[in-house]
């Protein structure tokens, strides 16, 4: 018999049957959600920040092990609190043929950390107390404090600085120094970049359904995707002639987080038991066809800076019921609350799940869901009790303090569960102020304990990334991270018919 899935990808072939392959040109890629922005200086969701690594240069980069790496600098630490960057030759060429310098490099950082301009990325860099640029290709950072992370925390693209001062829209029209430089943008949903070394064109094609962005790949309308499906549409791929499917152990960290300025949840009992009510490794093994493994911390274990020893909070309905019983709610005086959620099917049938076992322990869930523009603005304004996100691409601890310290508050930084606990602050502090990077590790694997302690948001686990793609095409490297820096070497290589006739 066949499956529910291939029945449904049947009957959107019918729908779509009046669309016709595409011929090959463009390399196009599906995405689940389009950028929201190209200019570095604010891009913070993953789309946009994927993208725009393509599309500009920074001074840092990081190696497999997340220890930072010069990117179109070297640097020297001359004191606690004073590193040289000395720009090399390579990645100097803004699209438009003028020459990236360090007037570009300190026009940059002192737009974030002009709090007029409300950059998210600001609360990460405050530590600099100022910048200078004693010739074209040196740029001195002075810092207020020290910290050893430092270099990590210079992962901004490079924008120039003639642009900055005419306020240029970065946003719509990026013009940086990357490897790829923007064709066009004609739509919300279609982004056109020029891969620089070869002229290859690189579209990338929203298209928000998984089960459409899949039949789309099978009919030839798009080339490859990466992340955003259910694991069913998964197998159904690396089953099907014509397409391969490459997966690998992921670092992008899933969670449930928390309004702590609502009442309710303000409470840490109540939120204990909204943890210990998820059962991580059903939903892993059921729903994830155990592509994920459970979290205990934002940072992966294998991280330096990671936390090797915390357990998730464990799966346990009476501990769950006799929390509550103890907030001050029963069954003739249930806890409700709102969790809002992006209308991504997949997302939508996870959160179903975790309806359903809150449901079980007495917690009465209503789901709101949202196109991911106005989920998104939500989450940043505040506005909800609960909802799910990942983070994505995490490479430095400096994302505690972007994250939960109690300055980073949006538009300061992405504490969008209004986090505010003193510990968690002198903690992160601590850590930053740190010299030596064992004790920095062992700060920040303390700060890890007591986040999962006082819980702002439940972890739940680390997904696997996946990628698939038609056969024709070759040379994509699959991140842990699950940036498209692998789009930098793919090409095409010949021709496959994958129609979905069975």
């Amino acid at each position: 018999m066949k499956s529910a899935v291939f029945v449904l990808l049947l009957a959107l072939t019918g729908l779509l049957g009046a669309c016709r392959e595409q011929p090959p040109g463009a390399l196009r890629f599906g995405l689940q959600s389009a950028p929201l922005t190209l200019d570095p200086r604010y891009a913070s969701d993953a789309a946009s920040a994927r993208i725009n690594r393509l599309l500009y240069r920074r001074l840092v980069e990081f190696d497999d092990q997340a220890r930072p790496i010069p990117g179109i600098a070297r640097w020297t630490q001359l004191s606690p609190t004073h590193y040289r960057f000395t720009l090399g030759p390579d990645g100097r060429r803004f699209h438009d043929g003028t020459r990236l310098s360090a007037v570009d490099v300190k026009a940059s950082y002192d737009f974030i950390l002009d709090p007029a301009n409300a950059s998210p990325h600001r609360s990460a860099l405050t530590l600099i107390d100022r910048i200078t640029a004693p010739d074209q290709d040196t740029v001195e950072f002075f810092l207020n404090r020290p910290d050893a992370l430092f270099p990590g925390y210079l992962v901004i693209g490079i924008v120039p600085a003639r642009l900055i001062a005419a306020k240029h829209g970065f946003e719509h029209a990026p013009l940086g120094s990357g490897p790829c430089a923007l064709l066009d943008w004609p739509e919300e949903g279609r982004l056109r970049l020029r891969r620089l070394s070869d002229g290859a064109v690189m579209e990338f094609l929203r298209v928000a359904d998984p089960t459409v962005r899949v039949l789309k790949l099978l009919r030839g309308e798009i080339d490859m995707l990466q992340n955003d499906l259910p694991p069913e549409l998964v197998k159904y791929l690396a089953q099907r002639q014509g397409i391969a499917v490459q997966q690998r152990r992921g670092s992008n960290f899933a969670y449930l987080g928390f309004n702590l300025r609502d009442p309710v949840l303000a409470q840490p009992g109540v939120r204990q038991a909204i943890a210990h009510a998820i059962d991580r490794n059903t939903i892993i093994h059921t729903l994830l066809s155990d592509a994920a493994r459970p979290a205990a911390a934002l940072l992966p274990p294998e991280h330096w800076a990671g936390n090797a020893q915390l357990r998730t909070y464990r799966f346990d309905p009476p501990r769950a019921r006799a929390l509550l019983a103890a907030a001050g709610y029963s069954g003739q005086h249930p806890l409700r609350l709102t969790y809002k959620i992006s209308n991504d099917p997949f997302r939508l049938r996870l959160a179903t799940v975790l309806q359903s076992q809150l449901a079980a322990v007495g917690i009465e869930v209503r789901l709101q869901s949202y196109d991911w523009g106005t989920f998104y603005g939500d989450i940043k304004a505040g506005r909800f009790q609960l909802y799910s996100l990942s983070w994505v691409g995490i490479q430095t601890p400096d994302i505690f303090r972007y994250a939960y310290h109690s300055q980073s508050i949006p538009p300061e930084g992405a504490n969008r569960g209004r986090y505010n606990d003193a510990q968690a602050d002198l903690l992160i502090e601590q850590a930053e102020a740190a010299v030596d990077p064992h004790e920095q590790a062992r700060l920040y694997r303390a700060l890890q304990a007591h986040l999962l302690t006082t819980l702002p948001a439940v972890p739940l686990w680390y997904e696997d990334q996946v990628y698939a793609a038609r056969t024709d095409i070759a040379g994509y490297a699959l991140s842990a991270n699950g940036d498209y820096d692998g789009l930098l070497k793919t090409r095409r290589v010949g021709v496959v018919d994958v129609r979905a006739a069975n």
